[in-house]
């Protein structure tokens, strides 16, 4: 029950002004971050949690599946560092894949809340760093040579900075100015969480955050039980493939049980971890099982710690979604971002209707160009660019849509300024779409000029070169992802090569999935699809034969 000493509508508004004080900590982050990965592409998210490290609101928008991590990362700094020891001023921060978001670029970074001189609550924010050290190779690593290790550590002790720690990271890292920028940009966001907070707590004339933390929590939790308890019961089995390392694709398998309100989801059968930077720790596994299942089962339903309460996962050790320590993680959304589509095929039979077909951008490719400036300075810069989602039982899927991340792709103008690359070309790329009855959402073509003097680094971190986004219920398979040179010469997903000055590449982001047989597709929407060449004359007589005679194509 909801806790009858708040008034429902009390309990609605101020439910609203929790999600509100994690949004205001989201916009001073966006605005006073340097970098283009988080104030372009979002690849961030700020929490307010209570005191034992519960989320209570969480941002808007960022990346949704962040949020529970930062709670089990504040819970893991209490352990290290318990509730009785920690002061006004606090700042702690850390970067550990085991303990955080998954690899080392994301920064958590969480400070107390007092409130009279008792401490009731926790601001949180985890982002990513365009640089944290370390280097890029193909074949085996290992996590030492990702980047630098943060274990939880005080950045500010009592309002007083670290600077023998800042000094030691920045002695590791190339792009120091901006990677320090945006660490104080978190530090300003918790800071403003923290004083929304105070500020809550003092016109409630509440003490503390335990009762409404209880009541928001409760609801979440109630509203995910029914969407499971609404189930039937049983065992329900997906499994995919991705492009693995090299010649080796590697193997993700789920068995989703349902059990009353309780969902458990095991990957047991999945492939060994390997020496190779795509293992996904159990912390990006659970948050990439969780947020799936949330958009499926309760979508509408505000997020918090409750939400999350009805799913179990779990994954062997020393498997993909598992891997032990110091495994190389730096390309952990090669394996984690891959769980909705098993999760999806899985649960397909039991709501066809609610599912969507593999997506193009799941995972997510990532593409890190670096280099001099003019100047002789260094840049750093990550491309966020989405691909085609899958399609519904509903409507064709999403074109140049990013899921299960919601990193945005940014502005190209914001990363011409600040690096010598130029954008010759950014469109949809036809054909892309897997054929269905309805039709898989568009990748896009990305061609990248190196407009500078010198070569430019290309580290792509990719999958989908051999195995497309499948389709669902009868539907076709996205186009595959592909990377290459103006002169035909292709560019392995997973690589580092060098941009030549006055040379480009074209990255072709792949297309989802199609929802059902191509055969019953519309012949109107065929041909709605060529007036807007979202496909081609022979790609229709390919995949929609009966379609392209009615419309007389011979």
């Amino acid at each position: 029950m909801i806790d009858s000493e708040i008034n429902p509508i009390t309990l609605e508004i101020w439910w609203s002004r929790l999600i509100a004080i994690a949004d205001e900590a989201a916009a001073t982050l966006l605005r006073t971050s340097f970098s283009t990965v988080i104030r372009e592409s979002n690849d961030y998210v700020t929490v307010l949690m209570d005191a034992g490290g519960e989320t209570i609101g969480e941002c808007t928008l960022g990346i949704p599946a962040f949020a529970a991590l930062v709670g089990r990362a504040t819970r893991a700094m209490l352990d290290r560092f318990p509730a009785p020891t920690w002061r006004e001023g606090d700042v702690v921060m850390t970067n550990d894949p085991w303990i955080g978001t998954g690899h080392l670029p994301d920064i958590v970074v969480v400070a107390p809340i007092f409130h009279h001189g008792v401490l009731v609550g926790f601001s949180g924010s985890a982002a990513h760093a365009p640089d944290i050290g370390g280097t890029f190779k193909e074949g085996p690593t290992e996590l030492i040579e990702e980047g630098v290790l943060i274990p939880p550590v005080r950045l500010y002790r009592a309002g007083e900075l670290n600077d023998d720690l800042v000094q030691l990271l920045l002695a590791n890292i190339r792009l120091k100015d901006i990677v320090f920028g945006d660490i104080e940009a978190q530090v300003n966001a918790n800071e403003v969480c923290r004083r929304r907070a105070v500020e809550f707590l003092e016109d409630t004339g509440e003490p503390d955050f335990k009762r409404l933390g209880r009541a928001v929590t409760g609801l979440a939790e109630r509203a995910m039980r029914a969407a499971i308890a609404g189930l039937p019961d049983g065992v329900y089995r997906g499994a995919i493939e991705a492009d693995g390392v090299g010649d080796q694709p590697t193997r993700i398998a789920c068995a989703v049980t349902i059990a009353g309100d309780d969902i458990t989801v095991d990957y047991g059968g999945s492939s060994p971890q390997v020496a190779y930077a795509i293992n996904s720790t159990l912390n990006y596994t659970r948050a990439y099982t969780i947020y799936p299942l949330k958009c499926l089962l309760d979508p509408f339903t505000r997020r918090n710690e409750g939400s999350y309460r009805p799913i179990r996962v779990t994954a062997p050790a020393g498997t993909i979604l598992n891997p032990t320590a110091p495994a190389p993680v730096m390309a952990r959304h090669l394996t984690g971002h891959l769980l909705s589509c098993a999760l999806f095929q899985a649960l397909s039979p039991l709501m066809p209707e609610r599912v969507v077909a593999d997506s193009g951008g799941a995972p997510a490719l990532r593409a890190h160009f670096s280099g001099r400036t003019a100047d002789g300075g260094r840049f750093g810069q990550l491309l966020f660019a989405s691909a085609g989602m899958g399609a519904s039982a509903e409507r064709d899927g999403l074109s140049t849509t990013a899921f299960p991340t919601n990193s945005g792709a940014g502005s190209v103008e914001a990363m011409e300024t600040v690096s010598p690359l130029l954008f010759l070309r950014k469109a949809f790329r036809p054909d892309s779409g897997g054929a269905g009855r309805q039709r898989g959402g568009l990748g896009q073509d990305c061609e990248i000029l190196n407009a500078a003097a010198a070569p430019i680094q290309m580290v792509l971190l990719g999958d989908r070169e051999r195995h497309p986004a499948l389709g669902i219920m009868g539907g076709g398979p996205g186009a595959p992802a592909l990377a290459a040179h103006r002169d035909g010469r292709t560019v392995p997903m997973k690589s580092r090569s060098l941009i030549q000055p006055g040379e480009s590449v074209t990255l072709s982001f792949p297309g989802g999935g199609g929802y059902g047989p191509p055969a019953d597709r519309p012949v109107a929407a065929v041909e709605t699809d060529l007036k807007r060449g979202v496909v081609t004359t022979d790609a229709v007589r390919r995949d929609y034969p009966t379609q392209a005679l009615a419309l007389g194509l011979k």
